[in-house]
């Protein structure tokens, strides 16, 4: 997941699992010169958004180990992680990492979606549902949709 590498970097960087705002910041754009300094905190909104990080008194606390992730030596992160997913859009990634092939899930989802008149999140819900995998945040996210 390439939103949990970015976040996991400056953490990693620092031996920690809690950083300052800004030093999170600096970090990701001073430091790496990946992103601007809005952008890093637009990474920190998302991140929050999607539970791998939360903010605590001016400090960015990692809700995962950083020091679990594996950062590949040539990362660079791709400007699209700075925008918000979908439930669905995070129901498909989980599947995906679950090891479905992404092409079958939508079918799947779009067939539920129609046959039983719900939702596109919905269907996907019931669809990872079915099969054995965890949606969690995404699908209370839906559920909260309906």
């Amino acid at each position: 997941m390439s939103l949990e590498v970015a976040v996991a970097v400056p953490f990693k960087q620092r031996g920690t699992d809690r950083l300052g705002e800004g030093e999170f910041v600096v970090a990701l754009s001073l430091d790496r010169d990946w992103f601007s300094p809005d952008q890093a905190k637009r990474l920190i909104d998302v991140a929050a958004g999607r539970g791998l990080v939360a903010r605590e008194d001016g400090q960015v606390v990692a809700s995962f180990d950083p020091a679990d992730v594996a950062v590949p030596e040539d990362y660079e992160p791709d400007q699209s992680i700075l925008r918000e997913q979908s439930a669905f859009e995070r129901m498909l990634d989980a599947l995906v990492a679950a090891g479905h092939d992404k092409r079958e899930a939508v079918a799947a989802v779009n067939d539920l979606q129609r046959r039983l008149g719900v939702s596109v999140e919905a269907a996907a819900a019931l669809y990872a549902k079915r099969r054995g995998v965890d949606v969690g945040d995404a699908a209370r996210a839906a559920r909260e949709e309906l």
